[in-house]
């Protein structure tokens, strides 16, 4: 692990507002400051979205984000796949029609009266 890793982490750790704040603040910065390429760094976004339990908006400007690195749909979905295990059926069910949605897919429940 890189030395400035490390102490981050500690700094995080300990609450320190200063660091706090600083890493906060690389929201809206470029991936390229986290050392992830862009696809990866917007996948990872999605999926704290997922266990955060975001709202639409979130979703629909993560996944444009996504798709503009040049994520996959199948990319997102897979995403929502792979935090499965960690956040639960309830986050799954809450965030697949926000995701749907944000990709541009309908997926409400059809009445079969």
């Amino acid at each position: 692990m890189k030395p400035e890793h490390e102490e981050l982490l500690r700094r995080l750790a300990l609450n320190d507002e200063v660091t706090a704040e600083t890493v906060l603040g690389t929201i809206l910065r470029s991936p390229d400051e986290t050392g992830l390429h862009a696809k990866t760094h917007a996948l990872a976004r999605v999926a704290a979205l997922v266990a955060a339990e975001s709202a639409l908006a979130s979703y629909l400007w993560a996944v444009a984000s996504a798709l503009a690195a040049g994520a996959s749909e199948d990319d997102i979905v897979d995403v929502l796949i792979a935090v499965a295990p960690i956040v639960g059926l309830a986050r799954l069910a809450a965030a697949a029609p926000q995701l749907a949605v944000a990709l541009g897919y309908d997926v409400a429940p059809t009445s079969t009266a």
